[in-house]
């Protein structure tokens, strides 16, 4: 069934998820804010397969479980896995599908890419949700030229949210400036290393965090550099040891990293970056970063056995959608809240 929906009536969602009364669901299945969030993912979804399909890339089906999370507990890794157990067999569930995409380029040459749930063992808050829709891709490139794509990217999903619900979306909102910005933005989007980035931002209190062998941003110092180089902005080549191990290296010595991240609306919405094509370099990192080599094996021989280049990223739907909204909660984006659960299987269950 359709409903016919008053776009003005689109202000800000109901809380309908911070308690477990039996009647939260019906609430959000009646909110016209849902509604609008629903036909948004649509369009993301629609507007990814145009362009990854425009762009030689192709969807292949991946499983939900995995033994080898992106996110190990070591170095330049800022959240857990979630484990859970199929059948008897103890795994995790994804909090990435880069390692699949990346196999999967070693079966369509193209590149490949995909839109599925991540799930990873964090405390939600405005900006994270431990649930949430990773639209990833992977590309027989290098960094550079991933970061065209992503430019590319964006640019075609904020022309189809506009040409789709751009009316929708004034009504309810009252301001889509920033998707018009984002579509109308002919150039590429500004780009800054991280370590220029570092010294924009670090006369101020708070915005660099500094543990001595690496270094990172925080979401103040990724605001405020917006602020100070544009609202669309790029910085690359991050400390080594404060992004994951299979970023390829930036310069000979390994201390920087050859990945970058796309900054707009809340802060960092895209991250991506080049892999390490070499296995012995791979077997470096893996040792730079603290990582157990032996649970990477497969992800080393695959590099001996067929070697390639390539460049990933992956993209929070749940974030984007914030920006296209100019809303300020993630936790309201999802049309299926995981919040508030609770722990035990309950007696009766009374929300999807």
């Amino acid at each position: 069934m359709t409903q016919t929906l008053s776009a003005s009536s689109i202000i800000h969602p109901p809380s309908v998820y911070d308690s477990n009364e039996p009647d939260a669901f019906v609430k959000a299945l009646r909110s016209p804010w849902y509604a609008l969030v629903a036909d948004l993912f649509h369009v993301v979804r629609t507007a990814t397969a145009e362009y990854a399909h425009g762009h030689g890339l192709r969807n292949l089906p991946f499983p939900l479980t995995t033994r080898t999370v992106t996110c190990p507990t070591a170095l330049g890794s800022d959240s857990e896995p979630v484990p859970v157990s199929v059948l008897g067999v103890d795994t995790y569930l994804p909090d990435s599908m880069q390692f699949a995409l990346e196999y999967g380029c070693r079966l369509a040459p193209g590149g490949c890419y995909d839109i599925q749930p991540s799930y990873r063992g964090e405390i939600p808050d405005e900006t994270h949700l431990n649930q949430y829709t990773h639209s990833e891709a992977e590309i027989p490139c290098g960094l550079e030229e991933l970061i065209a794509y992503v430019d590319g990217y964006v640019k075609a999903l904020a022309t189809a949210v506009l040409d789709q619900h751009g009316d929708r979306l004034a009504a309810a909102r009252g301001d889509i400036s920033h998707l018009e910005r984002m579509a109308g933005h002919a150039s590429a989007f500004e780009q800054v290393t991280f370590a220029e980035a570092v010294r924009i931002v670090g006369d101020t209190e708070g915005c660099v965090r500094d543990e001595g062998s690496w270094r990172s941003l925080t979401r103040k110092g990724e605001r405020l550099l917006m602020e100070r180089v544009s609202e669309f902005v790029w910085v690359h080549h991050f400390d080594s040891l404060g992004v994951p191990f299979y970023q390829a290296f930036g310069d000979e010595n390994g201390r920087t990293a050859r990945n970058a991240d796309l900054y707009f609306g809340l802060g960092e919405i895209i991250g991506g970056g080049e892999r390490h094509a070499d296995a012995e370099i791979l077997r470096k990192s893996i040792a730079m970063h603290g990582v157990n080599e032996q649970e990477y094996a497969w992800y080393v021989r695959m590099r001996e056995e067929l070697p390639m280049r390539t460049a990933g990223f992956g993209m929070g739907v749940e974030r984007f959608l914030m920006w296209v909204l100019s809303h300020g909660d993630i936790r309201d984006i999802p049309l299926i809240s995981r919040l508030n659960e609770t722990p035990e299987y309950p007696a009766a269950v009374i929300r999807p």
